[in-house]
């Protein structure tokens, strides 16, 4: 099961120790590549080795020990990550006992290969190895370090992930790990089985981000409606973690189909502060295709559940993930997601062309068949007809006010080059204004324009 990748790369300064020379408070910088999962997996990380002793800092020009975070999820994103770490293995020239590191999914998908294809590389430690970072970055190591274990139990309990104090949002991990073994997924050979942490760790955490003052948690998990610690399912959670005083939006990611209880509706629905979106991977419309991906759903079951969602939710934006090229993937089988995607209308879409991952059972056992050429073309057509569905979606605002959490400055400048500001809605529209409003605040925004991604508009003064 996928999360949404985070664009691009999300540096997360840390501190850390030794490797070469146990030379106390040696300087660490951690960069992320990846899905939320993976950001929150960082901040684990740059917590254990603050707590222990080591430095953190903002860039890998100030590090004694690089650590990159990284994703398996498709190809590509690993091969940015060798050619990024090539790229930093270039600082040794001027710092010859510079560590470098790779850490998370990507490190346990390649264990064996990645010290040939990267030599360069000291360390390689899995998604359950964080704890013992302090111990394996203080080793002498001639030759690179490799810890990469699973584990049927580690939830890094206990440990406050450090988060950006400059967001509105913080991600709360509530299960590890992945039971589904979808045949195109390598997340449960990398991340292990499906585990749940405690409800009441992770009310500890969400009432301690509420004492800092964040104001929305997003509760993730590669099955994160999957939850149930024993005593406590993700619905009775989710009502727990919006009772917390002080959180006022309670998000999560990326619930599964087939685990989506009519409990779960009702929780969202009753409950004010779980906002009205909702990322739902359908991956594809075929029947056939779904079946040989072992989604454990059929078209008309999924369809069903979104009709449920938004009988009851009316005001709900879903989003979803599409895969083109699978294996086996007819022209029909193209064109019953092409018609499915036109039917339910998606506010937006992460779509991908499908990418044969070593290690899953679709590798082990079903031919990549599709001609690279075909799964670019669908893969563009599906991308064109989602940009003018959200593009029309989005167009419907226009006139209305939202209510938007402000996250700070935007990208974004006006047409005459004049500073503007975003937040979200509660259905997570990124939504552009001029006025300079401080971040964490919640105002109401009149939309005056849109595109296919962005709302516009001017802060509404309150009454």
């Amino acid at each position: 099961m996928e999360l949404p990748l985070v664009d691009g790369i999300e540096p997360a300064p840390h501190t850390t120790s030794a490797r070469k020379t146990a030379t106390p408070a040696r300087s660490v910088y951690v960069e992320t590549y990846g899905c939320q999962m993976n950001v929150a997996d960082s901040e684990t990380v740059t917590s254990i080795l603050g707590n222990a002793g080591f430095h953190l800092v903002g860039t890998p020009e100030e590090a004694d020990i690089i650590l990159i975070n990284t994703c398996a999820v498709r190809e590509n994103a690993e091969e940015r990550v060798i050619g990024r770490a090539s790229q930093l293995n270039g600082l040794r020239r001027a710092r010859p006992d510079l560590t470098l590191g790779i850490l998370g999914c990507m490190a346990q998908h390649l264990a064996t290969s990645l010290p040939t294809r990267a030599p360069w590389v000291d360390l390689v430690a899995g998604p359950d190895s964080y704890a013992r970072l302090p111990e394996l970055l203080a080793q002498t190591a001639d030759e690179a370090l490799l810890d990469t274990r699973l584990s049927r139990s580690e939830n890094y309990i206990g440990i406050d992930p450090q988060r950006q104090r400059d967001s509105t949002n913080a991600w709360v991990t509530i299960i590890r790990g992945c039971d589904k073994f979808c045949t195109f997924c390598i997340v449960p050979y990398v991340r292990g089985r499906e585990r749940s942490l405690p409800a009441e760790e992770i009310l500890r955490q969400v009432q301690t981000l509420a004492t800092e003052g964040f104001r929305e948690v997003t509760l993730l998990g590669q099955t994160v409606n999957s939850y149930n610690d024993g005593v406590t399912n993700f619905a009775s959670l989710l009502r727990r973690v919006a009772a917390v005083d002080g959180i006022e939006r309670v998000r999560f990611t990326s619930p599964y189909p087939v685990d989506f209880t009519d409990d779960v509706i009702a929780a969202m629905a009753e409950t004010e502060q779980v906002c009205a979106s909702l990322h739902l991977p359908v991956q594809s419309g075929s029947e056939a295709q779904l079946a040989a991906m072992r989604r454990g759903y059929t078209v008309a079951r999924y369809r069903a559940l979104v009709s449920e969602l938004r009988a009851t939710i009316p005001d709900l934006a879903l989003t979803t993930d599409i895969i083109t090229g699978f294996c086996g993937e007819t022209d029909q089988d193209f064109q019953q997601t092409f018609d499915l995607m036109q039917e339910l209308r998606f506010d937006s879409a992460f779509m991908f062309k499908y990418s044969e991952r070593s290690g899953t059972h679709a590798a082990r056992a079903m031919p990549d068949d599709i001609p690279e050429a075909v799964k670019k073309e669908r893969l563009q057509r599906v991308i064109e007809l989602q940009e003018e569905i959200s593009r029309q979606i989005n167009a419907d605002a226009v006139g209305s006010q939202v209510e938007v959490l402000v996250q700070g400055e935007s990208k974004r400048r006006a047409k005459d080059g004049s500073v503007t500001y975003y937040g979200r809605t509660p259905q997570n529209k990124v939504t552009v204004f001029p006025q300079p409003v401080p971040a964490n605040r919640i105002i109401s925004v009149a939309i005056d324009r849109t595109t296919s991604h962005t709302l516009f508009g001017s802060v509404v003064p309150p009454e």
